[in-house]
């Protein structure tokens, strides 16, 4: 009986082993599967409230920002904003990006100087998850990803 336990203990190490093998790729938990990005996460948000006809879509887009796929990255990063003194969208910065103002309802507020109405005009506001999502995204660089 002894020796049989000692093989069953050998076995079990040997797999553990095998099973523990590998580079150590997303063993601390972060396998940058929750990395938030432009066509995932947050373009959906756009094209569900805010890419309709006379809104940020078409050939004449609201504040000239339209924000379809493949349009929207070149329309907001970097753009200055029409109604503020900041831009649209400022990679690392969602405090200094109009757009963040825009959907939160606080564009009016001291500091932002902004104009207009809460994003998305006369639809319910987005809700704080896709806020957070598009915060996420410009906190992360505002890749074009």
């Amino acid at each position: 009986m002894g020796v049989f336990r000692v093989r069953v203990a050998i076995g079990v190490f040997l797999l553990a082993g095998v099973a523990c093998a590998g580079d150590g790729t997303g063993l601390d938990g972060d396998d940058g599967g929750d990395e938030v990005t432009l066509s995932r996460d947050v373009q959906p948000i756009f094209t569900g409230n805010c890419t309709f006809s006379g809104c940020h879509a078409g050939s004449s887009p609201e504040e000239g920002m339209s924000l379809v796929a493949g349009q929207a990255f070149s329309n907001v990063v970097n753009v200055a904003a029409n109604q503020a003194s900041m831009n649209r969208v400022t990679p690392n910065q969602p405090d200094n990006s109009y757009l963040v103002h825009k959907v939160q309802g606080t564009h009016l507020d001291v500091g932002v100087g902004g104009s207009g109405s809460r994003m998305p005009l006369n639809r319910s506001p987005l809700s704080q998850s896709d806020i957070d999502l598009i915060r996420a995204w410009i906190q992360a660089g505002a890749q074009p990803n």
